[in-house]
């Protein structure tokens, strides 16, 4: 590097650090002459603590106690094989005859975690505690406990877990306000990677509501560019007042399965959203706030249609009779452009800004209704659990015969990861070697029409299949489109 480039680089770094030094110690500091071409840097004798020391140590002083790590143990079924089966002249002669019993084998999954109370309530990520049979804490200090699982949550990938430490509070890091934070803010990234031990690594907010990533049901994480590699999820993100904003989740790699290790893309479940989930654990109950209405992002061309300055928004294209949209007044072609003040870029984060506010509050909605802006109340309300699902197992000569049906509710349909607006009755399963799945019907098909008779509950369904007939003419719908057969009887 030339005197001139190794200058510039100097100057460049030392104005970064005027932000935590202040301008003066800066000048102190530094002899730079912007007009000569040499761009020499002064090296001189530091002459205060603050020159001497820039350091993140007191926070992770303050914060490191509550980061743990976390040991799932899991059992798995495999077959001991000889490796000369491995061959495929061996498996052509003797096939599976020699390939053994199935044995039970343990695995470890090892991740990171976050204490969040006092008491022993710790957050960590659902992916690493999923399948485990135990699971183990160890505290920074090395001390170990079992750890009960209180709530796991696979549609925003979070877990609450707690430890019983007798009379003693644990060290715990309190939640900030993830909406607060800003792009290029500083952060640490707190958690056990590769499982070499407790690993602290600093870097900046590098977005914010990322809703594109697909990692979870609801997407908008907190991206930054602090290292996070494997064995670092379920770790806390740090801002610098040493408050939780997020927990580190996912990390974007070259290679499948996310072996490739950090190369600095990293994504946070936001801090709103955990408090939201340990909200549920401590009542014992994990509800979301269900709005009772569905929609589409808006595009570039939406947007020119609809006379918006640039593609932002949802537009309502269904509504839930009686569901807390309808009765908030919400119309079909409406347009939310916000919630309680925050921007609704895309339908994701929609979901997001319901799903984290508390329930039996209300939250203001702005929207678009034919070029006028208006604001609407919503009330934030459990999803309906009416019709009961009165589940049922069919059988007879009829074309659901071996078919596991339920009536559709939100809060059902919710339960069993199926559209929440969708009614009628659908198909839970199908028995092998039973009509319906002769037939190809599959889980989750929505049953519609029987012989021309709506099918609205499975009362309705029972009725119309309980005589055998020559001829059974059936519509499904099965995810946008309407199947329809007709089948000898």
């Amino acid at each position: 590097m030339s005197p001139m480039h190794a200058g510039r680089f100097a100057y460049r770094a030392l104005r970064f650090l005027a932000g935590f030094l202040g301008v003066g110690i800066l000048a102190a500091a530094i002899g730079f002459d912007a007009a000569s071409s040499s761009a020499q840097v002064a090296r001189e004798t530091p002459r205060s603590q603050a020159q001497m020391q820039l350091s993140f140590a007191p926070l992770v002083r303050e914060t490191g106690p509550a980061v743990v790590n976390i040991f799932a143990k899991t059992e798995v079924m495999e077959r001991r094989v000889s490796p000369l089966f491995d061959d495929p002249f061996f498996r052509q002669f003797f096939g599976e005859m020699f390939q053994g019993q199935p044995r039970r084998r343990s695995q470890q999954a090892l991740g990171s975690g976050v204490i969040l109370d006092p008491d022993g309530l710790i957050v960590t990520n659902h992916h690493v505690i999923a399948n485990a049979t135990q699971v183990k804490v160890v505290l920074s200090d090395r001390r170990e406990f079992d750890a009960e699982v209180l709530l796991k949550d696979e549609r925003t990938d979070l877990a609450v877990l707690r430890i019983d430490a007798g009379a003693e509070h644990l060290p715990f890091v309190e939640m900030r306000d993830s909406d607060s934070v800003e792009v290029g803010d500083l952060v640490l990234a707190i958690g056990n990677p590769f499982g070499v031990g407790q690993t602290v690594t600093s870097g900046i907010i590098s977005a914010l509501a990322r809703t594109a990533v697909g990692i979870t049901d609801y997407s908008f994480f907190i991206q930054t560019d602090a290292s996070i590699n494997p064995g670092n999820s379920g770790g806390a993100l740090i801002a610098m007042d040493g408050k939780l904003i997020g927990v580190n989740t996912a990390i974007f790699s070259t290679q499948r399965g996310g072996g490739g290790g950090s190369v600095g893309i990293g994504f946070a479940v936001p801090s709103n959203m955990v408090k939201t989930v340990l909200r549920s654990a401590r009542g014992g109950k994990l509800v979301r706030p269900w709005l009772g209405a569905a929609g589409q992002s808006v595009t570039q061309e939406l947007a020119e249609e609809f006379g918006l300055d640039r593609p932002s928004g949802v537009i309502i294209n269904d509504i839930y009779p009686g569901g807390p949209a309808d009765h908030a007044g919400l119309r079909i072609g409406d347009v939310v452009t916000a919630l309680n003040g925050r921007v609704v870029d895309d339908h994701e984060a929609l979901r997001y800004r319901v799903a984290t506010l508390p329930l039996g509050e209300s939250a203001r909605a702005e929207v678009l209704r034919k070029g006028r802006r208006l604001g609407v109340d919503l009330a934030l309300r459990e999803p309906l659990a009416s019709p009961a699902p009165d589940v049922s197992d069919l059988d007879g000569p009829h074309p659901f015969s071996g078919a596991r049906v339920a009536n559709l509710s939100p809060a059902f349909a919710i339960e069993k990861g199926l559209d929440d607006l969708a009614r009628g009755v659908v198909l839970l399963g199908v028995r092998r070697g039973g009509v319906a799945a002769r037939l190809s019907l599959t889980s989750g098909d929505i049953v519609l029409k029987v012989n021309g008779r709506d099918i609205e509950t499975v009362d309705d369904l029972k009725k119309a299949v309980a005589r055998s007939r020559d001829v059974w003419r059936i519509a499904i719908r099965r995810g946008d489109e309407v199947l329809r057969r007709e089948i000898k009887g």
